[in-house]
């Protein structure tokens, strides 16, 4: 009894109740003008749902009316967009003209069926059609209640067709669940980049700043202590610029990449891997300046997570960097001594998050010994 019950306590009863009872306004007006001719109005609605804004104006009602409070309901609030789009608007609003008309017609005719049947049962005899020869009886109150159950079964049962209807005749179309996806899918890959940059800038600094501190420690030496600190130092600039920007996209979702480091500024990373120990043999060769700029920047974060590898695993070893930009190829590679320190290929969130920026724009990532060194070889391509 309490769950056939608990619509009653729903305000989600009553606001579907209302927007089933919308229509019957217009064609209650429509009647009072022609009574003659009650078909105008479903006829007048074909084209009325042609209107690409008439869908985005009865799917703002639908979701306050039909589904208030619900999140992630699939009712769609933009305008058609496609000719089947609007064939669906139009079927929309047909259906809601009969549903609403059925509610209409009931909410007049059960409730004044009940009162008929009291009247009977109080021994008046009513004008009701249909009733209206009966012959008073007690017993006719027996069945008062029935007519009022049907009314409030009815107006349940069509709140829950009209929201089934709304979310099949105004749910997004396949081009708008396709959009939705790939706002989606941005919007995961965004969080992942983002993710990946903090991984290789704040690595990197912490990488260099436990170098460094641990190699003025054991040298002892003022003037080389001297030139740990200024790299912390430097580093670490380095780094809380990289988290404000980061910070700063996270804030603003259309604030432009332009200011990311690109491979035009590898020169602060070689001199960073210097002073930290590590004998950096580099070698840049072709236009840096025209590789294009996803490219560019990605190539800067392979190259810096290559450096933080070398010197969080290896330490101060020698270290080659040859960075080509050819005939629609930049090439990138990175070698050092292998040292027993080094992880094995596929191991660590820094090498795979290497081969994800290259899988990302089209290229090869390949990572691990090669003829008694580690090496880090990119190949990426420019179009």
């Amino acid at each position: 009894m309490a769950r056939f019950l608990r619509p009653l306590l729903r305000g989600t009863t009553y606001t579907r109740f209302l927007h089933l009872w919308v229509p019957m306004l217009i064609v209650s007006v429509w009647l009072w003008v022609e009574m003659s001719l009650p078909w105008v109005p479903a006829l007048v609605l074909i084209p009325v749902g042609l209107i690409p804004a008439v869908r985005r104006g009865e799917g703002v009602q639908a979701r306050l009316l039909l589904t208030p409070g619900e999140q992630g309901t699939e009712i769609s609030v933009e305008p058609s967009a496609t000719w089947r789009d609007r064939l669906r608007t139009v079927l929309w609003l047909e259906a809601r003209m009969v549903l609403g008309g059925v509610v209409g017609v009931a909410t007049v005719w059960l409730p004044a069926l009940s009162y008929t049947l009291a009247e009977l049962a109080y021994g008046r005899v009513p004008e009701f059609p249909v009733l209206n020869e009966a012959t008073p009886h007690w017993a006719f109150a027996l069945l008062v209640p029935i007519p009022l159950v049907a009314f409030y079964g009815l107006v349940v049962g069509l709140g829950e067709l009209i929201t089934m209807l709304a979310h099949r005749l105004l749910g997004p179309s396949p081009a708008e669940r396709l959009a939705a996806l790939e706002e989606r899918t941005e919007q995961l890959m965004e969080r992942t980049r983002i993710a990946q940059e903090l991984h290789d800038s704040i690595g990197h600094a912490l990488t260099v700043a436990v170098v460094q501190a641990g190699a003025a420690r054991a040298a002892g030496d003022p003037v080389f202590t001297d030139r740990a600190l200024e790299a912390i130092e430097e580093t670490g600039r380095t780094a809380l610029e990289d988290l404000e920007r980061v910070l700063g996209v996270l804030r603003e979702s259309k604030r432009p990449v332009s200011s990311r480091p690109t491979l035009t500024d590898a020169d602060r990373l070689l001199e960073s891997a210097r002073v930290s120990g590590a004998k950096v043999d580099a070698e840049l060769t072709g236009p840096l300046d025209t590789v294009p700029g996803p490219v560019s920047r990605e190539g800067y974060r392979i190259l810096q997570e290559s450096l933080t590898n070398v010197l969080r695993h290896a330490g101060a070893v020698p270290v080659r960097v040859r960075v080509t930009v050819g005939d629609g190829t930049l090439d990138l590679a990175v070698r050092n001594p292998l040292t027993a320190a080094i992880p094995g290929p596929g191991r660590g969130n820094g090498l795979r998050g290497i081969r994800e920026r290259a899988a990302l724009l089209g290229g090869r990532a390949r990572t691990g010994p090669d003829e008694g060194d580690w090496q880090v070889h990119v190949e990426l391509p420019l179009r």
